[in-house]
């Protein structure tokens, strides 16, 4: 959400994301990545995801990246 903390702080959101994938062709890699990012998305939506480092897995669960996030409040106006 956008909205101000009560105490006069702003949410933040820092998000690092690093994919590798390959694949039989590069629609196919298009697709894979563009897979995993809309999950990400959702997760991150639903506040799923912690600060800090997790694993970003394809459909199949393999390793093909980490994502991290960094939840933080700052005292700047919006």
């Amino acid at each position: 959400m956008n909205e101000a903390f009560d105490d006069g702080m702003t949410p933040g959101l820092q998000c690092d994301i690093e994919l590798t994938v390959s694949g039989p062709n590069e629609a196919t890699i298009y697709k894979w990545t563009a897979e995993a990012l809309r999950r990400l998305a959702d997760q991150i939506e639903r506040d799923e995801l912690e600060s800090g480092h997790h694993d970003v897995a394809d459909r199949v669960g393999k390793k093909i990246g980490t994502i991290y996030l960094d939840h933080y409040e700052q005292s700047e106006e919006l």
